[in-house]
């Protein structure tokens, strides 16, 4: 007897379960009919019944299936035309991902026959294959939306307060002693008391998570016994990763997820995902046919004028096409379900540029897909966060989004490494980074915080490899060390690698010291890396997309040196939340504001005279000093209320030689007491004996202005 389908709706799109039943609603702008195919969950591989979608609504197939039940797994099989060179690559042989599921089960099977073409064919893509598929395919998953959310609140925490902390799910916990061990790894685990104690000592607001949406291994790494560890090749834009679930049963991972969420939010840190948007693991036209290459190819994807090909502005093999509105509708029904159902806090858009590209492939910051997050009244309110660039022509955006966008700053990041390195030219940028930006956002009419600071990601060095390594060491990725960034703007102290010299550890502790110290007196939103607070290594290892082993895992086992530089950098970040002047929402106008007793920015040479145009200019100047004028903070706080804060002096000094600095002069009853300096990693507060100060070569120092 054949299962009763109804008609049911062409909405929501995916599988939804409403108490008596599922709703099934599929896009194809050229499927002739869309079956549904139910699999047995105790052998995911042997499909046991299969049914039509009874009816079509604007490309939109639909039916309704009284008695289905959460849990059930499924897959999508869609008929139509495969001609490639036009575009379609339509196989009804090849089970197809839902891209609208809520979560999956089981992995791709590199082994079957997951590709729409028998590979080794002499026409390649052109010929059509006409195996099953569906022993290689993760089945998609019917999922309940119910979860007892308790008294969840967000933290909505402002940007001038925000301090991000750059983590993956598996790599933060596998190796934290405090973690469970059949905890470690997961969802379950990051929200372990001993992980959330460590965050909120350390001071960060916000978790950015890297990838945690359904995504597939890559056949090449799997040969070679290696893994994406990093997340980047989503195959689900709806599913949490199963593969960070503790229990792994079919959609355990959805309720998994949402508790972490919310033991973060009790906690009062925010949750922001880091999201792959740009492109799926279905790569090039030789790529493997999982979801929307064989659902609807050319609605979803940039093609080349051949209709066969792919552009490619992501170097994955091809690009989602977010001007189409079909793909928009997938993004934006995406990021709504991770707001409203997941109640996470904002996003990270990997290869932001990429969602820009209208038209002939061009980057428009009024294009469709801004326009729409930006008036959406639930995208409106959340973090957006954009890493503005990708590879294709054009595509290095960085200043060029709009409001409410943030920006992943680069220029940032190369100034500062740059400079603490001792590279000369560096004292007019160096001047815009650690204050704002304003070359970058002013003349946009955008604000500071549109810049999203950092020294380090998860892609390329660590803090600790930074200043140990000049070149990098992939070897362990198996690609002879062709892969990964030759131009890290690194130094390693005089020594690669490890060493025992104490003058070149040394050096290094307070290159670190300098970096952080920078980062967190910056005007901007600081980013810092999961580990780098305790000096985690990578072996020099700038690319372990691919290492899910200790080379990534943060080591929790800290020595003295570790230990040190975790206190260091908690001792930073709550200086930071203490400091009103470090978190302006404007920028700096070099004046007395109100009955201000100094200019909101002041910057002097190390003789105490202010610096002048030409002084900028200099290509030897790698010793600066700024003052920050407390008490002139033109915006209120948010009861209205002037904000006045301390007046602090910064001291920076790139040069290797030891240079003394003449102090400003304060008010009468005000003088200057040493906060920190980072030739200690323990040094401050303390008073200030006399009008000057000797910077040691390679070093910083912040003053704050107090009664005498």
């Amino acid at each position: 007897m054949s299962r009763e389908v109804w008609p049911g709706k062409p909405w929501p799109r995916g599988a939804t379960f409403d108490g008596s039943g599922v709703n099934f609603a599929i896009y194809s702008q050229v499927a002739t009919r869309v079956e549904v195919c139910l699999f047995d969950p105790a052998d995911p591989a042997r499909e046991i019944e299969r049914f039509s979608l009874p009816e079509s609504t604007d490309f939109v197939h639909h039916g309704y299936v009284p008695g289905l039940e959460p849990g059930t797994l499924y897959g999508l099989r869609v008929h139509g035309p495969y001609e490639p060179a036009q575009g379609h690559r339509c196989n009804p042989h090849k089970l197809l991902v839902d891209p609208y599921a809520k979560a999956l089960y089981g992995d791709v099977d590199w082994r079957q026959p997951v590709f729409g073409y028998p590979l080794g064919h002499e026409q390649q893509d052109l010929a059509r294959d006409e195996r099953d598929s569906a022993a290689g395919v993760p089945k998609s998953v019917v999922v309940s939306d119910y979860f007892d959310w308790g008294n969840d609140r967000r933290p909505d925490i402002s940007w001038r307060k925000t301090v991000l902390y750059e983590a993956h799910v598996r790599g933060l916990t596998m190796r934290h002693p405090g973690v469970p061990e059949h905890l470690r790894g997961t969802y379950a685990g990051l929200a372990c008391p001993p992980v959330i104690e460590h965050l909120q000592k350390l001071g960060v607001t916000s978790v950015e998570l890297l990838p945690v949406h359904a995504f597939a291994d890559d056949s090449f790494l799997d040969d070679k016994k290696l893994s994406n560890f990093w997340g980047y090749n989503t195959l689900g834009y709806f599913a949490p990763e199963q593969y960070y679930a503790s229990r792994k049963t079919p959609g355990a991972a959805v309720a998994e997820f949402k508790a972490m969420v919310r033991d973060l939010h009790a906690a009062g840190i925010e949750v922001i995902l880091d999201v792959v948007y740009n492109h799926t693991c279905e790569g090039n036209h030789l790529g493997p046919t999982l979801s929307l290459k064989g659902i609807d190819n050319a609605s979803y994807y940039w093609l080349m004028p051949d209709g066969r090909h792919y552009l490619d502005f992501t170097g994955c093999g091809n690009s989602i096409n977010a001007s189409n509105p079909q793909a928009a509708r997938l993004i934006i029904d995406s990021l709504r379900y991770w707001v409203t159902e997941m109640h996470v806090d904002g996003f990270r858009f990997d290869l932001a540029t990429v969602l820009g590209r209208t038209g002939e492939g061009a980057f428009d910051r009024n294009a469709a897909l801004f326009q729409i997050i930006h008036q959406d009244p639930v995208l409106g309110r959340v973090k957006l966060i954009a890493e503005p660039w990708d590879v294709g022509l054009g595509g290095y955006q960085v200043g060029g989004f709009p409001p409410p966008w943030r920006e992943w700053n680069g220029k940032y990041r190369d100034a500062l490494r740059r400079f603490w390195k001792g590279d000369e030219n560096l004292a007019s940028e160096m001047g815009y980074r650690l204050t704002g930006n304003a070359d970058l956002y002013a003349e946009a009419h955008r604000r500071p915080q549109a810049s999203i600071n950092f020294v380090t990601a998860h892609d390329g060095f660590t803090l600790h490899d930074l200043v140990t390594y000049s070149h990098k060491h992939n070897e362990a990725n198996g690609e002879h060390n062709r892969d990964g960034a030759d131009d890290n703007q690194s130094w390693n102290c005089g020594v690669e690698g490890e060493t025992d010299q104490a003058d070149v550890i040394a050096l290094r502790e307070r290159q670190k010291r300098n970096l952080l110290a920078s980062l967190f007196l910056s005007t901007g939103i600081p980013m810092i890396v999961a580990g780098d607070e305790m000096g985690r290594t990578q072996g020099g290892n700038n690319n372990a997309y691919c290492q899910d082993n200790a080379l990534s895992w943060v080591d929790w086992n800290l020595d003295e040196r570790r230990r040190k530089l975790l206190e260091f950098t908690r001792k930073l970040i709550h200086f930071r939340h203490r400091q009103p002047v470090l978190q302006r929402r404007r920028f700096f106008k070099g004046q007395h504001l109100w009955d201000s007793e100094h200019k909101d920015l002041t910057w002097f040479r190390p003789d105490g005279s202010e610096m002048k145009a030409e002084d900028w200019e200099k290509p030897f100047v790698r010793s600066l000093a700024f003052l920050l004028g407390g008490d002139a903070i033109p915006t209120p706080d948010e009861r209205g209320q002037r904000i006045i804060g301390d007046a602090l002096l910064i001291l920076l000094n790139s040069h290797h030689e030891p240079v003394t600095y003449k102090l400003p002069p304060t008010a009468q009853g005000q003088r200057w007491e040493l906060e920190l300096c980072t030739t200690d990693d323990n040094r401050g507060p303390e008073p200030v004996k006399g009008e000057t100060f000797e910077l040691i070569g390679r070093s910083l120092a912040v003053f704050r202005q107090v009664a005498d």
